[in-house]
């Protein structure tokens, strides 16, 4: 094992912290009962709806309580959910999403011969994801980020890109605390924005198999979010094929997406860059 791999999973070794893992343990039931006991909510929009599932409350409840948000101000909350508690978790939450990933293959193999049949469709919608780059960086350079715009607006800045762009130009580059900006957005608040936008993703009037393939940009959690609120809108197709297409192409964006961004995506935002910053970048 190398000094990398031990620091990743040393804050979960259990010599001398039994106390701050029951706490972790006792915290994360807590937040998993009052989730599910407030349920699913749904507001109608039209053809679509705003479903705000349980593991969004699960998600606010768990940033809530954390040292450095309520913990910083009460000191009881600081002490029921100290910094260790903080530090447990994050590997933690590596671990959880094994038994959700083994839940999303049996949900793929049955739609095997679907999948199949949609394959161009998978292998080339990462192409799709090109066009956040003519979105994301006009909007990046008008809020005054220079270099920064190429690391927060490449692609979905999850773990692959994000290794890209720090590979690339270094993790304390412009480009690397752009796309580091990014991540941690997405990470924050990303689940919730794809648990409210798979619900209201009808609206647009594509096919929900569709829908369902966007779901999977994210990371698992986004991914969950996402196909539960559309499997819970979608009339036209059965819950498990939208959790299987999704999972689908959950999988082949990680592998395809990279390739996609190296080759692609960093080429043509860095000449997209040198052509609008002069228009939109304002003065140095």
């Amino acid at each position: 094992m190398d000094s990398t791999e031990t620091d990743e999973w040393d804050p979960i070794r259990t010599t001398g912290r039994w106390t701050f893992h029951l706490k972790a343990h006792l915290l994360v039931l807590g937040i998993v009962i009052a989730s599910e006991a407030i349920g699913t909510l749904e507001y109608p929009v039209g053809p679509a709806a705003v479903i705000v599932l349980p593991m969004l409350y699960a998600v606010i409840f768990g940033m809530l309580i954390s040292f450095r948000v309520l913990g910083a101000y009460i000191t009881s909350l600081r002490r029921i959910a100290p910094k260790e508690v903080s530090a447990i978790s994050t590997p933690l939450i590596l671990i959880s999403l094994m038994p959700l990933g083994v839940r999303y293959g049996t949900l793929v193999a049955p739609a095997f011969w679907d999948i199949i049949e949609a394959g161009p469709a998978f292998l080339l919608q990462e192409i799709g994801n090109l066009l956040t780059i003519f979105i994301g960086l006009p909007v990046a350079l008008l809020i005054g980020l220079k270099r920064e715009a190429i690391g927060a607006a490449v692609s979905v800045a999850r773990e692959p890109v994000y290794g890209i762009v720090t590979e690339r130009y270094g993790p304390d580059s412009p480009e690397g605390i752009g796309v580091l900006g990014n991540y941690l957005i997405g990470t924050f608040i990303g689940t919730i924005f794809f648990g409210i936008l798979g619900g209201l993703a009808p609206l647009t009037g594509l096919h929900p198999l569709s829908l369902s393939m966007a779901c999977g940009m994210g990371s698992a959690s986004m991914m969950t979010a996402c196909s539960a609120s559309l499997a819970q809108v979608s009339t036209t197709v059965a819950e498990e094929q939208i959790l299987s297409f999704a999972a689908t192409s959950n999988l082949l964006t990680s592998f395809t997406g990279l390739w996609v961004v190296l080759f692609i995506g960093l080429p043509l935002i860095n000449v997209l860059y040198a052509k609008l910053y002069p228009i939109l970048g304002g003065d140095d």
